[in-house]
């Protein structure tokens, strides 16, 4: 797959001549909705004998329309994550277009003629409501009066689990309460962040419950404070774990919050380690203990509780 980067507006001489199909969406979680979409470009690829190309950007178009400070957007996928998906889902050409405001000032017609048209589209793809312009006229039902004929368009119907929408928004909500279980089914996978393993204070290690500490990236969304089972990618490797988002609240006041996992049956020295950490179930909330006693045996607890559901996921 060629991930090509645009700033607006764009060098001719960066879009393959070839004809494609084109999907469209911002895709953040590339979740089963989005898969599904993509699915369907790759149909029509094939039947066409052409190569798939999909268009997302490099932020959410609402730190332009909303001015909102790209620093505190928090996503469900980075944009190389994003990358990963989209190899795997066997697209050819992924373009990644900088949502600036000149980009964002695009007239319906002009982002047809341009991101379309210019892209060498011979099919689009969209779901049901992607939108090119402001919402009241640069809907996909409007669509057909700005392509006048020059390409086909294929319209994705509202993806459902269980009669609800399967959307970002919808994963966000489920992952506040911590119910991993729906965000998975969601978005066809556990839930991943990435990150680098960094020093902590050892606290852990002294408890008899050592943690890799992770140091993730500000702009990736965590589930609520707490403590879950879940699995670490160390050096292509997935192991089992515990892990908590929290502050150590039973030490210090105010700490920030932290990413700690307890990596089961597993001694090695790694930091600096890029990893991921995929996240399967919500064991409990964060609690202040009274003392280290106390802490020692809720670990003790969450270890067996994280060791019983692994064994029964793997049995699944």
């Amino acid at each position: 797959m060629e991930v090509i980067e645009i700033h607006h507006p764009y060098n001719e001489q960066q879009i393959p001549e070839e004809e494609v199909v084109l999907v469209l969406g911002f895709f953040d979680g590339v979740h089963c909705g989005h898969q599904e979409v993509i699915r369907q470009g790759q149909e029509e690829a094939k039947a066409k004998g052409l190569k798939l190309a999909v268009m997302t950007f490099n932020q959410h178009p609402s730190i332009v329309f909303q001015k909102i400070n790209p620093a505190t957007m928090k996503y469900l996928t980075t944009i190389e994550q994003k990358a990963e998906h989209m190899k795997r889902l066997g697209v050819d050409y992924l373009y990644v277009v900088e949502f600036t405001s000149a980009f964002a000032g695009l007239s319906p017609q002009t982002f047809v003629n341009q991101y379309m048209i210019g892209l060498h589209a011979r099919v689009v793809v969209a779901g049901f409501d992607y939108t090119y312009g402001p919402r009241d006229i640069a809907t996909m039902n409007n669509l057909p009066n700005y392509v006048k004929g020059r390409l086909e368009i294929v319209t994705v119907p509202k993806q459902v689990d269980s009669e609800q929408k399967i959307s970002s928004t919808a994963i966000r909500e489920q992952m506040q309460v911590g119910n991993m279980e729906q965000v998975t089914r969601f978005l066809g996978y556990p839930y991943e962040i990435e990150g680098t393993v960094v020093h902590g204070d050892a606290r852990g290690r002294t408890l008899g419950f050592p943690t890799a500490n992770i140091k993730v990236s500000s702009m990736s969304r965590l589930p609520r404070k707490g403590v879950y089972a879940v699995t670490i990618q160390v050096a292509g490797k997935w192991y089992c774990g515990m892990a908590q988002i929290g502050r150590n609240i039973t030490f210090e006041p105010g700490r920030d919050i932290t990413v700690e996992v307890n990596i089961l049956d597993f001694n090695q020295d790694i930091y600096g380690e890029q990893v991921r950490v995929a996240w399967h179930h919500y064991l409990r909330d964060e609690v202040k203990f009274s003392g280290v006693e106390g802490l020692i045996s809720q670990l003790k607890q969450d270890q067996v509780e994280t060791e019983n559901y692994f064994s029964n996921w793997s049995n699944n």
